[in-house]
């Protein structure tokens, strides 16, 4: 495959660490093609008593402290952005909400217009909101003028092993971390994702 020339945001918030190993492999599947990746975490908001009721929480915070912040600058810099979050009652977490609330200002320029967005998830029961957090994610590329791109079931692993054409996602049963079916998918979303970006934008520079 020859090097794709593309520019890829991967924008999550994960309070455990499920989301955020998501993200690194959807970072690296996108960096394998040759794009420009970057992976950034939004604040986390949650208050200090939250955080510390939670041992996996606390210590996930703890070791991520100095990783770099997503911030607006981000989103305009990329040609194609994958959002993650877990699931909360179905939708992205506040911490995501609060920073997608931000975006306004972006949309009101036409920032975000034609880039390509997708989007990927995790929850702690099969039933917990997967695809509807996805689904959620997906409105704020819609109302930003944005190029939905699902992950689909074009390879065989997705059509009979992960199983979710939304995005890629993962079930953490009892705390477990993703395991290598999910990295797979993840994987395979950020490559199709810079593929396709990349095909887009070629034919934008062709007819400039």
């Amino acid at each position: 495959m020859s090097k794709i020339n593309c520019t890829v945001a991967v924008i999550y918030y994960s309070s455990t660490g499920n989301v955020a190993a998501l993200a690194d492999a959807l970072g690296e599947g996108a960096a394998a093609t040759g794009a420009d990746v970057r992976v950034r975490a939004v604040t986390e908001l949650a208050p200090p008593e939250a955080i510390a009721y939670n041992p996996k929480w606390a210590e996930f915070v703890e070791k991520n402290a100095a990783k770099p912040i997503a911030t607006l600058d981000d989103l305009a810099w990329a040609d194609a952005i994958a959002i993650g979050s877990p699931t909360r009652f179905g939708g992205p977490a506040s911490q995501m909400k609060a920073f997608l609330d931000t975006t306004g200002g972006l949309w009101a320029k036409g920032v975000l217009v034609d880039k390509v967005g997708t989007a990927f998830t995790s929850s702690s029961t099969a039933h917990g909101g997967l695809e509807s957090t996805i689904l959620a994610i997906n409105n704020h590329f819609y109302h930003w003028g944005s190029l939905v791109l699902p992950l689909g079931y074009e390879n065989q692993h997705l059509l009979k092993v992960s199983g979710n054409p939304y995005g890629a996602s993962f079930v953490s049963r009892s705390g477990a971390s993703p395991d290598e079916v999910a990295l797979t998918a993840a994987r395979m979303q950020g490559e199709r994702l810079a593929r396709v970006t990349g095909w887009l934008r070629a034919g934008k520079e062709a007819q400039a």
